[in-house]
């Protein structure tokens, strides 16, 4: 996401994170989601020693983000495989 010039944004408000919607998609922009509540909420995971999601699946919204935002595609392609990963060891445990 910083290759992609994706990291540096502004924290959402307080209110933004009490949305109910998927990804926070009412009240954040993917990037914002994928920085401020899925890595934390990993984070905080791993911190307790608590078990991961069965299932992640991110990797497809992610790529319809950059492909909506005209990100260069060797940049999409990076973050997509990045996120994919991430997808796959969380999945996996």
């Amino acid at each position: 996401m910083k290759a992609a010039n994706l990291w540096r944004m502004p924290t959402p408000d307080a209110e933004a994170f009490a949305s109910q919607q998927p990804f926070c998609i009412d009240t954040m922009s993917l990037p914002q989601w994928i920085r401020f509540v899925f890595i934390a909420r990993l984070n905080a995971l791993i911190d307790a020693g608590a078990t991961m999601p069965a299932k992640c699946e991110i990797a497809p919204a992610v790529a319809a983000y950059l492909q909506q935002e005209k990100v260069p595609a060797h940049h999409q392609l990076l973050v997509v495989r990045a996120v994919e990963r991430v997808d796959q060891l969380v999945t996996e445990g």
